[in-house]
């Protein structure tokens, strides 16, 4: 009887063969990634204690804001285009697998409640849909097909921004979101990974690259390059808000109230922002459907809530142009 070849070691079987060389080609380029780097230093960490490991993983943490100050030009480039876009009626839209794509999603579903920002204004797509979420599914993020298939699925348009995100910077469905939004939309592209001279970060208009070197434990992309991620993505979504008007100073003035504690914090916004006693508060959140920043300019602009409502409107939604045109009323 002679015996079968195992597919698996790639002796005797063309798919075999052909599978190993892919594997080849992929650990050949895991090993140029400074993500993926081995730290013979730390081969020993499990003797550790608690203590002892806790104090190295802090250490490390304490980087990623210096690698993350290295591209504040890139990152400021990149949220000045996606501010201009979105005050267009742009979308901003995040698209990631794993872990990358999980913070993406995380960033979008904190921008309602924060910013008021409408449904779909800022989207997270993560590579295998939203199971993908709490389970990984296999092989999603290593198409670009999948990740055109979900950009077209929400109607791209050149007003849109779409924000790939990977650690390795190599993510065939990062890479393919950016290449499929910027080639067939002409979409504003943002590729944010952390590796230097990546792909991702050359197939968009945008490039960022949080170089934070190897992970306390090699290839763990959830660690300082998640971290990382989360910091550029806060800046990318906040400070774009801010642009669009949706703060006043560093209050939150569009704030949904959507729960006890938000209603709470409406309302200290407005005394915060005017000054004026809780009955007055009352009585300008009563005019303005509990709308804060419509509140703020009607006791500060003296105005009533229709006017500011119109006065907003004919702003953008910038409170303070409201508040001098109210002025000259």
């Amino acid at each position: 009887m002679t015996a079968t070849p195992d597919a698996s070691t790639g002796t005797g079987n063309a798919t075999g063969t052909s599978a190993d060389a892919t594997y080849a080609d992929l650990r050949a380029q895991l090993a140029t990634l400074t993500t993926e780097a081995f730290r013979p230093e730390l081969a020993e960490i499990d003797q550790l204690s608690t203590l002892e490991i806790a104090k190295l993983m802090n250490g490390e943490d304490a980087t990623v804001p210096t690698a993350v100050a290295a591209q504040l030009p890139q990152i400021s480039a990149a949220i000045d285009g996606i501010a201009d876009r979105m005050a267009r009626g742009g979308r901003l839209i995040y698209a990631g697998a794993g872990t990358a794509g999980r913070m993406g999603v995380l960033d979008a579903s904190e921008c309602p409640p924060t910013f008021n920002t409408w449904d779909g204004q800022v989207v997270g797509l993560i590579a295998g849909g939203p199971s993908a979420m709490v389970k990984a599914v296999e092989g999603a993020e290593d198409s670009k097909e999948l990740a055109a298939a979900d950009l077209d699925g929400i109607t791209l348009t050149e007003n849109d921004i779409v924000v790939g995100i990977s650690a390795s910077g190599r993510t065939p469905y990062a890479i393919g979101a950016v290449e499929h939004a910027r080639a067939r939309y002409g979409a504003l592209t943002v590729g944010l990974s952390c590796n230097a001279d990546s792909a991702l970060a050359a197939a968009a208009d945008h490039g960022i690259e949080v170089v934070v070197g190897p992970e306390l434990l090699t290839g763990s992309t959830r660690l300082k390059a998640g971290t990382a991620q989360k910091l550029v993505l806060n800046m990318l979504s906040t400070i774009s808000m801010i642009r669009l008007g949706k703060t006043y100073g560093n209050l939150m003035v569009d704030v949904r109230a959507s729960n006890e504690k938000l209603r709470a914090r409406s309302r200290r916004i407005v005394s915060l922002a005017t000054g004026a006693d809780d009955a007055a508060i009352e009585a300008a959140l009563a005019a303005t459907d509990g709308e804060v920043k419509n509140a703020i300019l009607v006791v500060l602009g003296d105005v009533d809530g229709p006017t500011a409502d119109r006065l907003l409107t004919e702003s953008d939604g910038h409170l303070r142009a409201a508040l001098a045109a109210a002025a000259t009323k």
